[in-house]
């Protein structure tokens, strides 16, 4: 078992934290009303070939692994970039290599289409209709959450089988919590759909929860990166705020979580490409641990930012509200650990 990157996966860290870092239009992009930063997209699945890397070479991906996809979304937590990698690079791939659709992966993988997943709360089976018709299938129905939804190409919709469609459905952007994670709902009606074999939602699931998992322990990096450093400016009553105890311990905690977090980010990914058979555990556990603690790390650098963390120009904020979608997105994780551990929900 290896759990600290080595020297190649260091090197992806840093291409992909610099060109973040030259490329960083967060609000500009949200002034826009765009959605996603397309140029930043492009550069990253078109010319860097990260919407692939855990596909298979012969099907145009990388042939990496999730350790790899990790170090990915993780960078894009940090730097909260509005690129459809976690709905197209993660769900999207992972369904369609999942339900064996050779005919989409490759362009999902080269970044030529954006895809995403759509399902239930709680990753179960929508409410929407299949119905034969013409030789073919028809969707009918509202998807009402779905990541990436206004931009997606394809969409992989779950009703209890798989269906991919590809167009003939209207999509209506709206306004949530997170301004820089766009959501959709997607309304289908008499919508062609292609019916697919297999129900892989829980490895989908699974393997969605540690990159999640990854892009949350960059969002608590950040956090704590930069309120520490707010703290070390910071003057109050003569004093930098970082020299009273009360905030040094309230930092230590977030850099303990961050630590734990980490740990469990890397035994993660690592069990995604070694340990099939273990993952529905570790992703339950980094879930139940990662979703709470990048909320609370979130919520205490408002805090510690003062008056300013409260402002719309801080982004400060915008970490807060990314932490409390992304811990909603995984609510069930501590259900689905108990019944791992054989125990009984709450």
């Amino acid at each position: 078992m290896r759990l600290v990157l080595d020297k190649e996966q260091q090197e992806l860290r840093s291409t992909v934290r610099k060109l973040l870092a030259d490329h960083a239009r967060v609000r500009e992009v949200l002034d826009s009303g765009e959605g996603i930063d397309r140029p930043l997209w492009k550069r990253l699945a078109g010319e860097l070939g990260l919407a692939g890397l855990v596909v298979p070479e012969n099907l145009g991906g990388a042939g990496a692994g999730h350790v790899e996809r990790a170090i990915v979304a993780e960078e894009l937590g940090r730097s909260l970039a509005q690129v459809p990698f976690f709905a197209s690079a993660v769900l999207a791939v992972d369904a369609a290599s999942a339900l064996g659709d050779e005919e989409t992966l490759p362009r999902l993988a080269s970044g030529e289409l954006i895809g995403t997943v759509a399902v239930a709360g709680g990753w179960g089976p929508l409410d929407v209709r299949a119905s034969e018709r013409d030789g073919g299938w028809v969707l009918d129905g509202k998807a009402p959450f779905v990541i990436a939804g206004d931009v997606a190409d394809v969409v992989y919709v779950y009703n209890g089988q798989w269906f991919v469609v590809t167009g003939g459905f209207e999509r209506k952007v709206l306004r949530t919590l997170d301004p820089t994670r766009p959501v959709a709902r997607l309304e289908f009606s008499a919508t062609p759909a292609r019916k697919l074999d297999g129900d892989p939602i829980a490895r989908v699931r699974d393997l969605a929860a540690v990159a999640l998992a990854a892009e949350q322990l960059g969002g608590m990096g950040k956090v704590l990166e930069t309120t520490t450093e707010y703290a070390k400016v910071r003057v109050q009553f003569g004093r930098a705020i970082g020299s009273y105890q009360a905030v040094k311990h309230a930092l230590a905690d977030i850099y303990s979580s961050c630590e734990r977090a980490e740990s469990l980010v890397r035994l993660a990914a690592w069990t995604a490409d070694e340990d099939r058979d273990s993952l529905p555990l570790v992703a339950a556990t980094t879930q139940s641990f990662i979703g709470p603690a990048y909320f609370q790390a979130a919520s205490g650098g408002v805090q510690l930012h003062g008056g300013i963390g409260y402002t719309w120009e801080h982004d400060a904020h915008l970490y807060y509200k990314r932490a409390k979608t992304s811990e909603i997105l995984f609510s069930g994780a501590a259900a689905r650990l108990e019944r791992q551990l054989g125990l009984e929900p709450a």
